[in-house]
């Protein structure tokens, strides 16, 4: 009997070897398939519709980028083919077309026909001609950064490309191609102009205050902020139909307590007023708009009780950056 005992002894212990080697092996497998699971997608990821996927990728580009808003009237022909030019243009978003031909259809069926493009145009009828329609709170508008053009203005696409950059540094400021500035008279009454105009106690650098919106970058806060300042703006805006360009500055001069804008040197920006068929002369050609222009001015200093525009020389240029007291005359 004891000898049959001890002859089962090995195929006993050869059997605890095997389970053992069995548990190692089960726990082996186990935590290779939790590795595994770790690394396979989640189950509520895969369930994320592809429209919130696609709101956050739009979101991230909209940070990089601009809409351009460009308003018109009685220029389709110049309104085709600064489309064509700015469709080219780097970090483009959108683009919004104000449509102030009252009653007039506009050209989209003819952009769309001849489509595809490769940024959308979005045309915006107006029940009425009026300068401020440019300054609405559009709400297909998705982007911080904001390119107004004028409708005769051609910009090339390196002066934007550079110009959106430097906004990008100063995102509470009007940064554009066209400076103007205002002067205080001895009789206390406010006078506009270009660097023709002398700032008293400035010496001989080029000084401006203003800096027009018609070939600018802004903040898209400042459209929504334009719509809730003071009633007698807007009716100053619609009874010169001007000056809605002086307002924003004033607007932003006392809103961030700064000069309004930077000037950055253009190489090449043209405007094509003079090449349109659609015998619509710019505004600038009537006799009146300087003198509107200063009426405007003083009348804003009334309604804000002070000036806020302040002065500066500073010029950035894409060859030059910055400097100051430049001699380009615009």
């Amino acid at each position: 009997m004891r000898c049959c005992h001890i002859c089962r002894l090995p195929g006993r212990v050869m059997g605890i070897r095997v389970l053992r080697f069995s548990l190692v092996v089960v726990l082996v497998l186990l935590l290779v398939a939790g590795a595994l699971t770790t690394l396979l997608p989640n189950a509520r990821e895969d369930k994320m519709p592809t429209s919130r996927r696609e709101i956050k990728s739009q979101s991230k580009s909209t940070l990089d980028s601009f809409t351009l808003i460009m308003q018109t009237y009685n220029r389709t022909d110049l309104l085709l083919r600064l489309l064509n030019h700015y469709q080219a243009v780097p970090h483009l978003h959108k683009v919004i077309v104000v449509w102030n031909n009252v009653g007039e259809k506009g050209p989209e069926a003819l952009w769309n026909s001849l489509g595809p493009h490769p940024v959308p145009v979005i045309f915006k009828p107006q029940a009425t001609n009026r300068m401020r329609n440019r300054l609405q709170v559009f709400p297909e508008l998705e982007t911080s950064a904001v390119l107004m053009v004028d409708d005769d203005m051609l910009i090339s696409a390196q002066d934007l490309a550079f110009a959106f950059s430097v906004w990008q540094q100063f995102p509470d400021q009007i940064v554009g191609f066209v400076p103007r500035k205002h002067v205080s008279t001895s009789s206390g009454i406010y006078s506009y102009g270009g660097f023709e105009l002398h700032t008293p106690g400035f010496g001989d650098g080029d000084q401006y205050s203003v800096v027009l919106i018609g070939a600018s970058f802004f903040n898209s806060k400042y459209l929504e902020l334009f719509q809730r300042q003071p009633a007698a703006v807007h009716a100053l805006i619609d009874e010169t139909q001007n000056c809605d360009d002086i307002a924003m500055n004033f607007i932003i001069a006392k809103h961030t307590g700064k000069t309004s804008g930077i000037f950055v040197k253009p190489v090449n920006m043209g405007n094509l007023e003079k090449e349109t068929t659609g015998g619509h002369s710019g505004m600038w050609h009537r006799a009146e708009h300087f003198l509107q222009r200063s009426y405007c001015i003083n009348k804003l200093v009334s309604i804000y009780d002070g000036m806020p525009l302040k002065y500066s020389n500073i010029m950035i240029s894409q060859f030059g950056f910055p400097y100051a007291n430049h001699k380009s005359k615009m």
